[in-house]
């Protein structure tokens, strides 16, 4: 079922880097949360896109929300990525693709979409951070989605990419969990 904006968010249970079968709405604490639906951590955009959050996290948390990303790498992989750098938002493992096939988030249909509009500028940002491609993880032509819930697991803003890079930036997040 696609995410809709004013529906309530259809409740799934997932595994995080620290615990199995957590709900959705355990996950949000009753608050604001934005779910990041990346690809996997071996993608040098995906990691981009993390180290951005890292950055801004501080932000989410005093505008009173939360983030919650999610990518099709196995527990293993995020378990050695968080030993090196701790995250400081959640992270739900699913690389079954399970809350993928849940949500409709489709991947693209050929490697021409998912490097279209401003993938191949993140790309070159990723590469002059020395951030290197990790292991080949999930489908390689999927693509992102993002989705904020209210407190009361209401969608209030629904957004699926068109591109590998198409994720909304910390800053509008930040901005998207003040207007509620």
């Amino acid at each position: 079922m696609k995410f809709e904006v004013g529906k309530k968010l259809e409740p799934f249970c997932c595994d995080t880097i620290c615990q199995d079968g957590v709900s959705a709405e355990d996950l949000t604490e009753g608050l604001p949360t934005m779910f990041l639906f990346l690809r996997y951590y071996g993608c040098r955009i995906c990691q981009l896109d993390l180290r951005d959050l890292d950055l801004g996290y501080e932000a989410v948390r005093r505008a009173g929300g939360r983030v919650v990303a999610v990518l099709q790498s196995k527990r293993e992989i995020l378990e050695a990525a968080a030993e090196e750098k701790p995250f400081p938002y959640t992270v739900i493992c699913d690389p079954d693709q399970k809350l993928y096939r849940q949500f409709e988030i489709l991947p693209a249909a050929d490697r021409d979409e998912l490097k279209g509009g401003d993938a191949p500028k993140k790309s070159a940002r990723a590469v002059e951070m020395g951030l290197v491609h990790g292991e080949y993880e999930g489908n390689e032509l999927q693509l992102p989605a993002a989705v904020l819930v209210d407190g009361e697991m209401t969608v209030r803003y629904a957004h699926y990419g068109t591109n590998a890079a198409d994720t909304p930036p910390v800053e509008e997040i930040v901005r998207l969990i003040k207007e509620l």
